[in-house]
């Protein structure tokens, strides 16, 4: 075991390191080919000339029907001194396609062929040579250059070689990849039932996005099976790789600078370490190495960690390998939603949620933990903040890069505001009605969704703020938060707030008075969520103050989030909906029938895409999977409020 720190070398920029990986390992060599069928050859890189074996078409053949003649014998008719030939000896009947008789070099279309009798024909108007003629070698000439080294071949390239008559290529071959997973706590999906799972263990995804990130940028790939927390046993898996016919090992884990960390002194055993820590967010701890000329990667152990780490500098070793130009996204002009910091001195990937509102595209910053894969799963684009800069200011045009076609985002509806489980399933239902209309939700609260409409970076907002002088909902801060801006109030759902609690009450939970006691620990919503309004109006009401609530400021941002941290005993108890309740088997203590609304403005209501969504939330299938969760009313469902 390794019980010393090992710390990182000089932490290097992205294009520093980028640049050492370069000069390290290229040019590559390409000496490394391989014959395949040209069926089998597209997205592979030529390493020989191909050249024509035959011509195509490789015979003279007529474009048209109609009679096929020499021209020279039609040369000098005129309608004065029309020219008498003779059939099947001067001219002869042919189909489109048809091979052209010998000794004949163009074709009289079949309107204009004048029969004087059965065996003879009346030429009034002398033809040209090859006239409604396809040449023999018309696309394809016999020993011509069909494509160069170092072309990549397209499905069209392979109608061009099999008409020549090329079966076979010499292709650069795939460059192959050895995966490696490491980690004393790692399970094997494949193998493992998710309800065995016990606490500690986690299931090993990594080396199959990994590998399928591989398999995109053309290359194989072998995924190892888990490598305990060794030095000895990596290197070992080190060394037979570099020895065999991988041309690229990746270990996955252990790659950062503590002492449970083994991918750096296994690659320094063997090799030298290039570069060990980069500054860029996620993906820091990125290991650079080379072992017996070969590249051996020290891939972060956390999902987005390791797809950046990928990206950076293992996929474009991968397409240099093959003679492939690392293709680019597409990036569009878009203004970040809010303000985006930091840290001077790191390049940092932020995933953002995109959208048109108007005539911009608005950028909504996900969660930037390096553990979230699904930061990256609802990601649209990704904006690079440089890392001579402190962070992006709410509202400033920057680039971000797409990840999704632009049409995706043209066509994407952006709801800001409160959390609730029907924009799920709404969001589902959309696609079903229409698969190009996407629903992109982020989830800030309540009055962070009217604040939203008011900077008019959104389409719609969901809100469920309690008047607590009148018990109404919603209207009062519309007016406070949204005034000059017309809008209008649609009504999505009723659903039953309360207070989540374990299964069987184990801490005897009865209302709101218990949350005071000094055993009760709270789980809470953020600032501005209407469930937070709702938490202290009932608080003032009994007469209880936030700072006799252990965890009134462990804050959670979706109803389900809240459910899990109760599921799992980070807390005792938390105020969420009845249905996030119900989805984990939990206890559920009923405190108030509240409603949510959607709030849509004016100038966005008559919008196709709005149109459809209200549709949809009227229409009977939305509905009953909506009472199915438990917990909701849609009775009064897309009725217009205001």
């Amino acid at each position: 075991m390794n019980s010393k720190q090992n710390g990182y070398l000089n932490l290097k920029t992205l294009a520093e390191a980028r640049g050492i990986l370069s000069d390290a390992f290229l040019p590559v060599d390409f000496n490394v080919t391989e014959e395949v069928s040209v069926s089998a050859a597209v997205g592979r890189v030529l390493t020989d000339a191909a050249t024509a074996v035959v011509s195509s078409p490789n015979f003279h053949s007529a474009v048209t029907d109609g009679v096929a003649v020499k021209a020279k014998d039609t040369f000098g008719a005129h309608e004065n001194r029309p020219k008498r030939l003779q059939i099947d000896n001067q001219a002869f009947y042919v189909n489109t396609g048809q091979v052209l008789p010998a000794d004949t070099d163009s074709v009289i279309m079949i309107e204009h062929v004048q029969v004087a009798d059965e065996k003879t024909i009346v030429v009034e108007t002398p033809v040209k040579p090859w006239q409604y003629v396809r040449k023999a070698g018309e696309d394809i000439e016999a020993a011509e250059l069909l494509f160069p080294c170092n072309h990549l071949i397209t499905p069209y390239c392979v109608g061009a070689l099999i008409s020549s008559g090329i079966y076979q290529v010499s292709v650069r071959k795939r460059p192959k990849v050895l995966i490696v997973p490491t980690g004393s706590e790692l399970v094997d999906w494949r193998t493992t039932d998710p309800s065995d799972l016990t606490p500690g263990q986690v299931l090993e995804s990594n080396s199959t996005v990994l590998g399928l990130m591989v398999d995109g940028c053309g290359g194989d790939y072998c995924i190892h099976e888990s490598v305990m927390d060794d030095t000895e046993k990596i290197q070992a898996v080190i060394e037979d790789a570099v020895a065999g016919d991988y041309q690229i090992v990746l270990i996955i884990g252990g790659s950062s600078a503590g002492s449970e960390d083994f991918a750096k002194p296994a690659i320094t055993a063997l090799g030298e370490v290039l570069v060990h820590g980069v500054t860029i967010m996620p993906g820091k701890s990125v290991l650079l190495g080379k072992v017996e000329a070969k590249p051996v990667f020290g891939i972060p152990g956390y999902p987005v960690s390791a797809i950046i780490a990928f990206e950076q500098f293992v996929q474009p070793l991968l397409y240099a390998m093959q003679g492939h130009r690392e293709p680019e996204r597409s990036a569009l002009a878009v203004m970040p939603t809010r303000k985006i910091p930091s840290k001077q001195g790191v390049e940092e990937f932020v995933r953002v949620k995109l959208g048109r509102v108007g005539d911009k595209v608005v950028a909504a910053p996900l969660p930037r933990g390096a553990k979230m894969i699904t930061s990256l799963t609802e990601a649209d684009g990704i904006i690079r903040i440089p890392n001579h800069i402190e962070g992006i200011k709410e509202r400033q045009i920057v680039m971000a890069e797409l990840l999704k076609p632009i049409e995706d985002i043209e066509d994407t509806l952006v709801i800001v505001g409160s959390h609730d489980h029907t924009l799920e399933i709404l969001a589902d239902e959309l696609k079903i009605q229409n698969a190009r209309l996407t629903l992109s939700s982020s989830h800030v609260g309540s009055i962070g969704g009217l604040m939203a409409i008011r900077r008019g970076t959104c389409h719609l907002a969901g809100s469920h703020l309690l008047d607590t002088r009148d018990g109404t909902y919603n209207l009062f801060y519309i007016k406070q938060i949204l005034k000059n801006i017309p809008v209008k109030l649609v009504h999505l759902v009723m659903r039953e707030q309360g207070l989540i609690i374990p299964k069987d009450n184990p801490k005897k939970i009865q209302g709101i008075e218990d949350l005071a006691g000094e055993e009760i620990v709270f789980v809470n919503r953020q600032k501005g969520s209407g469930t937070r309004v709702l938490l202290d109006f009932h608080l003032s009401r009994s007469g209880l103050t936030p700072d006799q609530i252990q965890g009134y400021n462990s804050e959670r941002y979706t109803h389900m989030s809240v459910a899990v941290a109760v599921a799992n005993g980070t807390a005792d108890v938390g105020l969420g909906i009845y249905a996030a309740a119900q989805a984990l088997d939990l206890d559920f203590i009923p405190m108030a029938t509240e409603q949510y609304d959607l709030i849509i403005p004016e100038s966005c209501y008559a919008m196709p895409n709005i149109q459809i969504l209200l549709e949809t939330i009227t229409t009977s299938r939305f509905k009953e999977r909506v009472e199915k969760l438990g917990g909701y009313s849609t009775e009064c469902t897309g009725t217009i409020l205001m």
